[in-house]
């Protein structure tokens, strides 16, 4: 009976959580470190990353006990490669939805999240000329986003995430070589 009597208490106590879960809003923002990862490139081309940025408007609904949770965001992204001298860089629209779990102290607490996100090709160029070989761009990207940040005084979350693109972005047609988008987030969000 007793066995009965703590299982029933465990159970209406998860289902509580929801009903007791914080919600956050706010404004995620930051700088993108970004390549793009072509299968069986050839060494005459020489590739490096490019810097852009993202910025959007961010959700987050946790449960208060056990620190588990989830996040979203919608974010204006730039990502891109530069080869030689050209700069291949596209403008996406991702959404992010990620598994969050934090732990520490309510001032500064350490955060690890994980979850697949989705884009969608709002602007550059669909096709580039570059050492005589087109590339082109696709408009739609998915892929995993997996990261870890802290979050201070529970308005401000300073963090990093990598993502890594599941889907062929680019396309080299005459070497029938694709490329997936690969890079580092490196992100502040203000949330209230």
């Amino acid at each position: 009976m007793k066995r009965i009597c703590l299982f029933l208490l465990v159970w209406l106590s998860v289902i509580a959580l929801p009903a007791r879960a914080q919600f956050s809003w706010g404004v995620k923002g930051g700088a993108n470190i970004s390549t793009i990862h072509f299968s069986d490139l050839p060494e005459t081309f020489s590739k490096s990353n490019i810097t852009g940025f993202h910025l959007g408007p961010t959700i987050e609904l946790m449960a208060p006990v056990v620190g588990l949770g989830f996040d979203a965001s919608i974010l204006y992204s730039q990502t891109g490669v530069e080869m030689g001298r050209q700069e291949i860089k596209s403008s996406y629209l991702d959404i992010p939805v990620n598994l969050k779990w934090k732990f520490g102290l309510p001032m500064l607490k350490i955060y690890a999240a994980a979850g697949p996100y989705v884009g969608f090709r709002l602007g550059g160029a669909k096709i580039w000329e570059v050492i005589s070989d087109q590339i082109s761009s696709k408009s739609f990207s998915a892929g995993i986003n997996v990261g870890a940040g802290v979050e201070l005084f529970r308005h401000l979350q300073v963090g990093a995430t990598y993502q890594l693109g599941l889907t062929d972005n680019y396309s080299i047609e005459k070497l029938n070589i694709s490329g997936k988008n690969r890079g580092w987030q490196i992100s502040a969000a203000i949330l209230f």
